[in-house]
């Protein structure tokens, strides 16, 4: 029987959407779903919750909890990560606390910023074990990246795990419906072109009907910053810059130099940026866990739509040769030239039985590229610091992060890498 695996299954609402799609899919009734986690009461929680799908679908997949995580991947053909290395406490806590003590304050801190940098230090070694794991048991699987940040850690798998990797985002898919909903804009029949890098991809054409819409998305977007919003941030950078990226503005709001600063509070106001906002988001997900634990996991009538996730959709056309387009995370091959051909981008894919082929892109215009490579800076030394072991090549990936490098001085900045690396202490490797 054909396995999927799935890394981080108890993370059990996400599992449920995956698998609950795969269980939905015809052509996908044959397959085992096979679950691990180090987590064993999580694990136990989604395997519960589907077998209770599995029943109240009639789906013909067999769901099977692993202990050892080299068995749950022994014949794999599929895998996908969803892990988080050191969760909310100490982890996440450690890497908003410490640079606070320093004046440095964020938003979300997943992706880069100091935040994603650690959060990277202490994945990439667990993912590469994850790669060794793979070459032994399913050497010709692919691997489903859902896990942040999601341009290192697919770059790691690629370049140093020898994997067949993709990293798949909700920011694409999301892009154009949230923008149009949010200014009041019919998306149906929308033509849309996405590429860049993760959480700062373009939408470098919107069109329908063959009429470019980017006009009237402006003429509206003005009136809409008149007022207090959730998405300001990205407003201004449409602006100034010309296009709208398509992550979110409190991600933005620390991806660049310019929103958060010591020397000009009011721009907090100013663009509604909510700071400290992803500890709040896992203390309310830890609360809402408690009550809705029981009425997901020990639900026998639970049920399941088929959701907008990629995974299902990939996996359907993998095995049917009927394709499918997705905007997926790979490797620069040529895609976008006036990126590094180091760097992960986020570009068009097909997806048939062939796997996944990315598209030709070209150069982004000239101001998005630089943007992007001030980001790709500090993502390629962070994925050096990892591979290496050197600590000097931490620093040098906080001293070019543009929002840390804006707000403190080379000696701070040093210094906030050697506390983070203490506090964080067994959770990093060691470093030279």
């Amino acid at each position: 029987m054909a396995k999927i695996t799935f890394l981080g299954a108890g993370s059990t609402v996400f599992a449920k959407n995956v698998l609950g799609d795969v269980m939905l899919t015809p052509a996908l009734q044959e397959f085992e779903l096979a679950l691990f986690d180090i987590d064993l009461e999580r694990l136990k929680d989604s395997e519960n919750m589907l077998n209770n799908l599995k029943s109240s679908l009639g789906s013909g997949c067999t769901v099977k909890a692993y202990t050892n995580r080299k068995e749950a991947l022994r014949g794999a053909k599929y895998v996908v990560n969803a892990i988080q290395v050191g969760g909310y406490d100490p982890c996440t806590i450690t890497d908003f606390e410490i640079p606070k003590k320093y004046g440095l304050r964020q938003t979300i801190a997943d992706t880069i910023g100091i935040g994603g940098i650690f959060r990277n230090l202490r994945t990439i070694p667990v993912i590469l074990d994850f790669a060794k794991d793979m070459q032994e048991v399913c050497p010709d699987a692919w691997f489903f990246n859902y896990t942040n940040p999601m341009a290192v850690l697919t770059n790691a798998m690629i370049t140093y795990g020898g994997v067949k990797t993709v990293g798949l985002c909700h920011s694409v898919q999301a892009c154009v419906p949230h923008l149009f909903r949010s200014l009041e804009m019919d998306s149906e029949g929308v033509q849309a072109k996405i590429a860049g890098i993760n959480h700062m991809a373009w939408l470098l054409e919107v069109t329908k009907d063959g009429v470019d819409l980017y006009p009237e998305i402006k003429r509206r977007a003005l009136e809409k910053q008149k007022e207090k919003h959730p998405d300001m941030v990205r407003y201004e950078l449409m602006f100034r810059f010309g296009y709208y990226v398509t992550e979110s503005s409190e991600h933005n709001a620390e991806y660049h130099p310019y929103f958060i600063k010591r020397k000009y509070p009011e721009l907090i106001e100013q663009f509604n940026i909510p700071l400290d906002e992803y500890p709040r988001r896992c203390i309310h997900q830890i609360e809402k866990w408690k009550t809705m634990r029981e009425e997901l996991v020990n639900d026998k009538s639970l049920t399941h739509s088929r959701s907008n996730e990629y995974a299902s959709y990939m996996f359907e056309a993998m095995e049917t040769d009927k394709p499918f387009k997705i905007g997926g995370n790979v490797m620069n091959t040529g895609l976008i030239p006036n990126l590094p051909k180091e760097a992960c981008v986020e570009v068009p894919c097909l997806v048939d039985a062939s796997g996944v082929t990315p598209t030709y892109v070209g150069d982004l215009p000239p101001q998005l590229a630089a943007l992007n490579r001030t980001n790709i800076n500090t993502q390629l030394l962070t994925l050096e610091a990892a591979v290496t072991g050197k600590k000097e090549h931490i620093y040098h990936a906080a001293l070019l992060d543009p929002h840390t490098s804006a707000e403190l001085s080379i000696d701070d900045i040093v210094a906030l890498c050697d506390d983070l690396i203490e506090a964080h202490g067994d959770w990093l490797p060691k470093f030279r």
